[in-house]
């Protein structure tokens, strides 16, 4: 028979799996963008709560199957809030490549003005002459940008990729930082 004790211990344990699976979840995808310092934090704080949450359901899970339940639900629930977090954050910079056949000047002038970087280039598309945009911008701006193209060009084609790393990357309102504030702006 299921208790309170057992109920609230078993939201404890989905609470702070969920808490942890979704540390690690950012932790492996800033990993792959090679952040080691906030890896090393969020893995840190992760194993941490992991110890805690198996120490208290290790050795209880045998006579109380329900807490295994919470558990594993904690873990699968961890996955996908830490998928949207990681979205909301958008942490990296993507390139964004646009091609249409009408208006790429204009897209271009819009997108510049908005404040940041295009190259174009000229094409040959089936239909006959393209416009190729070549935008490089962090992830949280990739949408303000989307909706400039389809504002301009509605009938474009894009496609994104993450990218590893970016030398320069025009950002809008931001000033270059010179002297003590460039070490500090340093990955």
């Amino acid at each position: 028979m299921t208790d309170a004790a057992t109920l609230l211990l078993g939201l404890l344990v989905f609470l702070a799996r969920v808490g942890d699976v979704s540390l690690g979840t950012l932790r492996t995808l800033v990993i792959v963008q090679g952040r080691t310092r906030l890896s090393f934090v969020l893995g840190f704080i992760e194993v941490s709560m992991w110890l805690v949450v198996i120490a208290a359901v290790l050795d209880k899970v045998s006579h109380q199957p329900l807490l295994g339940v919470f558990y594993a639900l904690g873990f699968a629930t961890g996955n996908i809030i830490g998928i949207k977090i990681e979205q909301r954050i958008a942490l990296g910079d993507v390139v964004l490549r646009v091609i249409c056949a009408a208006c790429g000047v204009a897209l271009a002038d819009r997108i510049r003005r908005a404040g940041f970087g295009v190259t174009t280039f000229e094409g040959e598309g089936l239909h006959g002459a393209v416009t190729m945009l070549f935008v490089v911008c962090r992830r949280r701006d990739l949408k303000p940008i989307l909706r400039l193209v389809d504002d301009v060009a509605p009938d474009a084609f894009y496609t994104t990729e993450p990218v590893g790393n970016v030398l320069r990357l025009n950002r809008p309102g931001e000033r270059n930082t010179t002297g003590w504030r460039a070490v500090l702006k340093r990955k």
